[in-house]
């Protein structure tokens, strides 16, 4: 049964008027779009090593070049002025600041970053800085990676030097984007860097990430403006049974306990949760969570950074699914660790190039939920967008009709939410720019801009343009 609400996100018909002083940004991520993967000081990350390991990403591709941001960052932040955008949000690359991990920062790495603070200042765009996309630097994963705890140590140490660097231009700041990406991809399933494929591991990350989110905070606000704002950025799975059985039921919790409250309960409640403990205790006593871990790990957030792109449907284990459906990719090995009973359903209705559903109810449900677990968290969509299988046409053009009814339903749900009392404050378009996407390569465009790879010319898409009035005006037109 499809509720109201359900039907007014997913097929939006009438204009809606988004509240005075709502965020319009884009954003992006430093491996994905910099490229100059050796210069200025910069040294390998995990994601070099990886996409530099045969078979790991489609067709060979690396971040080596990737958009060539890093010598072409004038024309893109013109680009989001030309847009229109109030904000962007960007990631700094942690083997660009400190190469080794540890020691002083490199000055021509916060050089670069100083730089494009300044210019999107200029042009009156508030720069939103992340401070981990996932390019650990191999240094640091070759002394043992995130399911150590010196990382967690080393990221503070980061912070801090990127706080002194930046402190004074970039008032948003956020420490990670995704962990459940890095701990349970990168050292689970290992589809993401470093490839690793230890459930045990990958628990031990989750910790130390969340560790580590903690004391960059505590760093930061030892180092900001009392004004200046941090938060976190998880990509919230909304989850939903299969069926209404009990079966399928307690599959969806053991789920959301893996992908949402492994962080959300230590970082916004102090406490990892007890169902959580108890599904992985075969596999590990958490015995690396250490006396006072979940008090530095509790820090307040100005707000919660909510990425969303696809609901996750699953069910008890009957044969008819297993873990490589989840959409995070395909592995032997789940990024599931204490949940082999159970199975991932491709979720109904139209999908985009990724192969994921389109349902913008989802979002809308997920909102709602967040709202009603943190009723004091403003919430910010720092992620959601599509691929499509984009092209230039012979007058140079990019229509990319599907990205606009994707973007123009989830920004329905968002209102709606809005309306319906949840308190989101902004919303970031995935991605600027079309760039390299992990595993896939160069072969999936999230980008509202075009870009033609062998040559680097940006053409803002279809999507752009819509985005930008949108953007402009505040106002959502109907369909």
């Amino acid at each position: 049964m499809v509720t109201a609400a359900q039907q007014s996100a997913s097929a939006p018909d009438a204009a809606r008027t988004f509240p005075k002083g709502f965020l319009w940004g884009s954003a992006t991520a430093s491996y994905q779009i910099e490229g100059a993967a050796a210069e200025d000081g910069r040294t390998p990350s995990i994601w070099d090593t990886y996409a530099r390991t045969p078979g790991r990403v489609r067709n060979g591709d690396t971040g080596d070049t990737a958009t060539d941001h890093y010598h072409r960052w004038r024309e893109d932040v013109a680009l989001m002025a030309e847009l229109g955008l109030d904000a962007y949000r960007f990631s700094l690359a942690w083997p660009r600041i400190q190469p080794t991990g540890r020691g002083p920062a490199v000055q021509k790495g916060l050089d670069f970053y100083r730089r494009l603070v300044d210019d999107l200042l200029a042009k009156g765009i508030q720069p939103v800085a992340t401070l981990y996309h996932w390019d650990l630097p191999q240094e640091l994963e070759d002394a043992g990676g995130w399911p150590e705890r010196v990382t967690a140590e080393r990221f503070a140490e980061y912070a801090a030097l990127a706080a002194d660097a930046l402190g004074d231009r970039v008032k948003t700041w956020t420490t990670l984007n995704e962990p459940w990406c890095s701990a349970f991809l990168g050292y689970g399933s290992g589809v993401h860097a470093p490839g690793r494929t230890d459930p045990v591991a990958a628990l031990r990350a989750a910790h130390h990430l969340n560790l580590a989110h903690g004391l960059a905070v505590r760093a930061l606000r030892d180092r900001l403006p009392a004004a200046a704002q941090c938060s976190v950025t998880l990509n919230i799975h909304h989850v939903r049974p299969l069926t209404g059985s009990d079966a399928d039921a307690d599959a969806a919790r053991r789920i959301d306990a893996l992908a949402n409250r492994v962080f959300t309960g230590p970082m916004l409640q102090g406490a990892y949760p007890e169902d959580l403990l108890k599904d992985t205790a075969e596999l590990t006593d958490w015995s690396f969570v250490r006396d006072g871990d979940l008090q530095l790990i509790h820090q307040p957030l100005d707000f919660l950074g909510v990425n969303y792109y696809t609901p996750t449907v699953v069910s008890e284990a009957d044969g008819s699914g297993t873990h490589t459906s989840d959409g995070h990719g395909n592995s032997s090995h789940s990024p599931w660790p204490g949940a082999d009973g159970v199975a991932f359903h491709q979720p109904p209705g139209d999908t985009t190039a990724m192969g994921w559903a389109v349902d913008p109810s989802g979002l809308y449900d997920l909102l709602r939920r967040l709202s009603a677990d943190f009723p004091r968290l403003p919430l910010v969509i720092t992620e959601n967008g599509a691929a499509f299988d984009d092209y230039a046409d012979p007058s140079g053009n990019v229509n990319d009709p599907g990205r606009i009814a994707y973007v123009r339903g989830h920004l329905a749900a968002v209102h709606q939410a809005i309306l319906d009392g949840s308190d989101v404050r902004g919303y970031f378009l995935w991605s600027l720019l079309d760039n390299f996407e992990w595993a896939h390569g160069y072969s999936k465009r999230f980008g509202a801009v075009y870009v033609d790879y062998p040559t680097g010319t940006r053409i803002p898409k279809a999507s752009a343009r819509w985005y930008s009035e949108v953007a402009r005006s505040g106002v959502l037109p109907g369909a």
